[in-house]
């Protein structure tokens, strides 16, 4: 996810609170907010599969899904 993209989903809240929104602007900050919400998922998801238990004994062992 770009900055910029994330500015745009910043911007179009701001107008969703202040004036409204357009179809054509509702249809695009959904499109965004998927994209974000995926993007958020697939980092969480690569953070999990990188983390490992430390058990009191010392030994690792990795997280399962």
């Amino acid at each position: 996810m770009t900055e910029e993209r994330i500015q745009r989903i910043n911007e179009l809240a701001r107008k969703a609170k202040t004036v409204g929104l357009t179809p054509e602007e509702t249809a695009e900050r959904d499109v965004l907010r998927k994209a974000y919400v995926a993007a958020i998922k697939r980092s969480l998801t690569d953070h999990l599969d990188h983390t490992y238990i430390v058990d009191e004994k010392g030994n690792k062992r990795k997280l399962k899904p």
